[in-house]
């Protein structure tokens, strides 16, 4: 019995140092989700709500306009025509009439070339008053835009009018604009489409095929400039241009009226080196938004915590109010955001999502996080993991994740630092097999691809089929640009109604320029601008191309 008490001594060791080892790791991973915020902490550390500061400083416009469309005194040869009727579009305009019968209207900004014409109908029912929302005007010209009517009779009537604009801000005329290729017959144009620049910084501006500026708003915006299904535009500002932050989503159209604003006052500590001051506000939605079937809004945030930009919030579109949370640190392994290393800003930036979409076919959405390199599809409602796709092996990471991994067929190029992940149309209704596109920056931030990182950009379509388990490569556009293309940071694609891809290769040559290609399915150019920055950080984060007057979209000051 003596020879085997060492040994039963030795057992007890082990046992208690495995036990202790144990109790280290539960406390650890303890420590770990004591760190993360609850809902409750995140919805107030976020502020959101609904205000009216822009909405009243327009009142007494609006009153005016109100005021013209009950008294009908205008006709169509004496028409009431304001521009820039609520200040913050110069190159808009409001003409208001009355007609002795029922009539609709549409109008026409002459171009300066007979194919940059832009023309609109008015939606709306057959009416003897008729408010008309221009867009389109060039600055510093004489715009001739001519009013045709068609009465319910049949017959028309039409007027011309000039409208003289003013010259261009600083930061947008500044932008030097240069188109090398325009194939008006084959680019997705249309009657009245533009292309949007929205900006990391200073105004959004639109040009048109020819490369002239026909829009744009005094107001700076940061990432965010949306259309939604009423046809008006979501758009991240800030009231103070001095402001470093952006906290004002603004639901406006393209006369710069506003619909509602939604405000965030989200105050944190910083530990930014460059400004100590403690309980700095800082922008809250940082890179995307999506509007969902309610109509509420799904948008990428930052919760005020250590960490950010990996938490999306619905907010309400009634109330303004915060009704669900999505913390996507709940959701992945917390090794991905416990040893990632904090930036100079003092916050772990261990996701970095930078776009957002909503599935309807099955109530799910897509995203992105560029500093994990990575796509995924989560169910909305549970938030239970659809699919991954991601350059780390599947064997690496936890089991129970491993059969959400998708598995890429030969060929398949593997996303790095990728941005603006959309789904494409539904062609055969099963939400399993998809098909979506994406702008890869291709730059290895942690599972990137290292052979090929920053050799090249591209925009890539992939077939994913989720009954498979499989992503496949359909389309790809960008890589025989070379090295002159690639862009680290920033980017997006869009497929168009004609099947062509618009593709913005935001921060060219490191940001001193942005490069617009808009190539038809076989990958030949139709269109291609370069836009030389006129300020810092005023590249094209992304780019658009709209339908200035969407169907959906009507104008009445007689309405709230």
């Amino acid at each position: 019995m003596k020879k085997r008490l060492p040994l039963l001594a030795i057992f007890f060791a082990l046992a208690l140092f495995v036990v202790a080892g144990c109790s280290k790791s539960s406390s650890e991973q303890s420590s770990n989700s004591s760190k993360l915020l609850s809902t409750a902490q995140i919805k107030k550390n976020i502020g959101s709500k609904l205000v009216t500061t822009r909405e009243k400083s327009q009142q007494s416009a609006t009153e005016k306009y109100q005021e013209i469309v009950e008294e009908g005194n205008y006709s169509l040869e004496d028409p009431y025509v304001k521009l820039n009727p609520y200040k913050t579009t110069p190159l808009s305009a409001l003409v208001i009439f009355s007609t002795d019968q029922n009539a609709t209207v549409s109008y026409t900004v002459k171009g300066k070339t007979d194919d940059a014409d832009i023309t609109n109908k008015v939606n709306g029912d057959s009416s003897i008053t008729h408010q008309v929302p221009i867009v389109g005007l060039y600055a510093n010209k004489t715009n001739e835009v001519t009013i045709n009517v068609t009465y319910d009779d049949g017959t028309t009537d039409s007027k011309t009018i000039k409208i003289k604009t003013g010259d261009l801000p600083k930061y947008v005329k500044g932008a030097k604009v240069t188109v090398s290729k325009d194939d008006k017959s084959k680019m997705d144009i249309g009657d009245n489409k533009l292309t949007l620049i929205n900006r990391t910084t200073k105004e959004p501006f639109a040009i048109d095929a020819n490369g002239d500026v026909r829009w744009y708003m005094t107001d700076y915006s940061q990432h965010t400039f949306e259309q939604i299904s009423n046809g008006h535009v979501l758009v991240l500002s800030k009231r103070n241009v001095d402001s470093p932050v952006y906290n004002d989503l603004v639901e406006m159209d393209y006369l710069g009226r506003v619909y509602k604003e939604y405000n965030f006052k989200n105050k944190t500590k910083s530990s930014d080196s460059a400004n100590n001051a403690k309980n700095n506000e800082t922008t809250v939605i940082h890179h995307d938004l999506a509007e969902l079937p309610n109509g509420d809004l799904l948008a990428t945030v930052s919760d005020g915590s250590e960490y950010k930009e990996d938490i999306m919030v619905q907010i309400s579109h009634k109330t303004g109010k915060i009704v669900k949370v999505i913390d996507l640190k709940k959701i992945l392994p917390s090794k991905m955001y416990t040893s990632f290393k904090k930036g100079a800003d003092g916050k772990v930036d261990w996701f970095h999502q930078n776009s957002v979409e909503y599935d309807p076919t099955d109530k799910s959405i897509l995203i992105s996080g560029r500093n994990q390199d990575m796509i995924m599809k989560l169910d909305y409602k549970t938030t239970n993991i659809k699919w991954i796709y991601s350059g780390k092996k599947k064997s690496s990471w936890p089991k129970k994740y491993q059969d959400k991994i998708l598995t890429p067929t030969k060929g398949t190029s593997i996303t790095g630092g990728q941005h603006a992940l959309r789904l494409l149309e539904d062609v055969n209704g099963d939400p399993d097999v998809q098909n979506i596109l994406l702008y890869d920056n291709n730059i290895d931030v942690t599972n990137g691809d290292k052979k090929t990182s920053g050799k090249y950009s591209q925009a890539v379509q992939y077939h994913v089929d989720a009954n498979k388990m499989t992503i496949d490569q359909t389309w790809a556009y960008g890589k025989d640009l070379g090295k002159k293309n690639f862009t680290n940071i920033i980017g997006n694609a869009q497929r168009l109604e004609n099947g062509n891809t618009l593709i913005d290769f935001g921060f060219k040559n490191s940001g001193k320029e942005s490069n617009i290609i808009e190539v038809d399915p076989d990958g030949n150019q139709v269109f291609n601008v370069t836009i030389a920055n006129s300020a810092s950080k005023a590249y094209a984060y992304r780019a658009y191309r709209l339908s200035f007057y969407d169907t959906d979209y009507t104008f009445d000051v007689l309405e709230d």
